[in-house]
């Protein structure tokens, strides 16, 4: 059996108490670094995002029609002035110019209805290209938030990562002095339990939280006070004191 002096075996508690102040800022990083408030807004960030993509297609895709129809406008719009060239040069046959006149009804007709063609093109650009900036102006809030929150959260693992190495150099600093023998258990129990070191108070185990039987207790009280016992619950170290029993 691992034995330490009694003396020796109090400072654990001591120990056990920089291992638990080490745990709770562990589980505080975890905590923050799995924020709920992330997820949600790199998953509304994915949506917006894709929604936006589609939106700025639909603008693409509306302007490139737009530019078809005005370029159908102006070749129609380029051939009419060339016939009524011709037509107000008045040479040519009669019948010639009358066909001419005809081309440009015809040409004229066609060129209002590109033009209409091309109106409602630019009415719906216009609508699209306010989708498109109502969908940036989404995204832009959520990265905004996204950033805010990111940058709260860094903060505090910051202060949580300056704790830390407080809390390890202390606990460097007491380890060093204490008895390697009965550190190598700690260290071993703290390992395998979670908890490398808990009082034994009245008769319960302040690593388990549960009352000892009488017949863990007994054999406790059989050991010399050198020796190193264990929580039969929990595993870890019980530490005796004066009030253990």
């Amino acid at each position: 059996m691992a034995k330490a002096a009694p003396a020796e075996q109090l400072k654990l508690l001591e120990l056990q108490g920089l291992d638990a102040k080490l745990k709770s800022l562990s589980n505080r990083r975890r905590s923050l670094e799995t924020d709920p408030r992330i997820e949600d807004l790199q998953s509304a960030l994915s949506i917006a995002t894709g929604e936006l993509a589609t939106a700025k297609m639909a603008v693409h895709d509306a302007e490139m029609e737009l530019k078809r129809a005005e370029a159908d406008v102006e070749q129609v719009a380029g051939r009419i002035e060339r016939d009524e060239t011709k037509l107000n040069s008045g040479t040519g046959l009669s019948k010639d110019l009358v066909a001419l006149q005809k081309d440009i009804a015809s040409l004229n007709k066609r060129r209002s209805d590109l033009e209409d063609v091309e109106l409602e093109v630019m009415e719906r650009l216009d609508s699209l290209r306010e989708r498109l900036a109502a969908q940036q102006k989404i995204v832009d809030d959520i990265q905004s938030s996204f950033g805010a929150i990111r940058a709260e959260l860094d903060e505090q693992l910051a202060e949580i990562s300056a704790e830390e190495t407080v809390v390890r150099g202390r606990r460097a600093d007491f380890a060093a002095g204490l008895d390697s023998g009965m550190l190598a258990v700690y260290e071993k129990t703290l390992a395998r339990r979670g908890v490398g070191a808990a009082r034994l108070f009245h008769g319960t185990s302040e690593g388990s939280g549960m009352q000892l039987s009488p017949g863990d207790l007994a054999e406790i009280k059989a050991a010399a006070e050198d020796d190193i016992v264990f929580c039969p619950d929990s595993g870890c170290i019980l530490v005796r004191s004066a009030e253990w029993a």
